[in-house]
């Protein structure tokens, strides 16, 4: 594993995001977590896991230059490999907690929004949220409904029209994330509730689990060319282009 590193504690797993700066989700990233989940669901050693990054950074979402670069069949598989692994972490049995170290904007968000429990670095400064529409991005149906699972359908809409990101304060306000604290605080905290999870009979908990999140579940698995085919036409436009083309001039420096 090149881009997260995993850590097996007594019970649980510790996933942490660990690309360079800004921990940006690429190919081998979604590769390399599409594993981990899979393995994990049938290791008797693991039975929950916490998610996190490095400090000041949970992910900043997709890897808009490896994205850029790729011609069409490959943007293609690029975004269907994404929303492929959102579905296996939103299906996956066993406890998930979110310990977020900082931003987590974008699919830094997607990922936060697939864990059963999150907790947050406070910080002023810090942002979490989905910002498609402002960076060209139309938004698929099955990203409302992953948004609005935890917020409500209505805070979800409104949010995503104008590509709204959340401070830590704002974010527990509405519930798309579940307790803020300091840093030095995160992981005690995501510990502390995946035992909690953890006491529980295990079976029952993971049955539930999916149970309550059969319409989710639904939502997310449908076509893809049906829900993304529009975003697809989008992130082609000679408008969506040149201006992914100004950001990652900007992201270069």
């Amino acid at each position: 594993m090149q881009t997260i590193q995993i850590s097996k504690q007594d019970g649980y797993a510790i996933l942490k995001l660990h690309r360079g700066t800004g921990n940006p989700i690429n190919l081998q990233m979604m590769d390399e977590l599409s594993a981990f989940f899979k393995a994990a669901e049938d290791d008797t050693e693991i039975g929950g896991v916490i998610m996190t990054g490095n400090p000041g950074i949970f992910t900043a979402g997709l890897d808009v230059v490896e994205l850029y670069e790729l011609d069409r069949e490959g943007s293609y598989n690029f975004w269907k490999k994404f929303v492929d692994l959102a579905t296996q972490m939103v299906s996956f049995s066993k406890p998930l907690v979110a310990a977020i170290p900082g931003h987590s904007p974008a699919g830094g968000c997607v990922f936060a929004c697939c864990c059963d429990y999150r907790v947050m670095l406070q910080g002023e400064n810090l942002r979490i949220g989905l910002n498609e529409i402002p960076v060209g991005i139309v938004v698929p149906e099955r990203i409302l409904h992953l948004y609005g699972f935890w917020i409500g359908t209505r805070k979800a809409y409104q949010f995503l029209m104008t590509g709204h990101l959340l401070s830590p304060d704002e974010a527990l306000a509405v519930g798309l994330v579940d307790e803020i604290c300091d840093g030095e605080e995160l992981m005690e905290r995501a510990v502390l509730q995946l035992k909690k999870y953890l006491r529980l009979p295990q079976q029952t908990w993971r049955m539930s689990k999916l149970n309550l999140r059969q319409s989710l579940l639904a939502s997310m698995s449908v076509d893809f060319k049906t829900s993304y085919g529009a975003a697809m036409e989008q992130f082609w436009s000679p408008e969506n282009r040149a201006a992914m083309g100004l950001l990652i001039k900007k992201l270069k420096g």
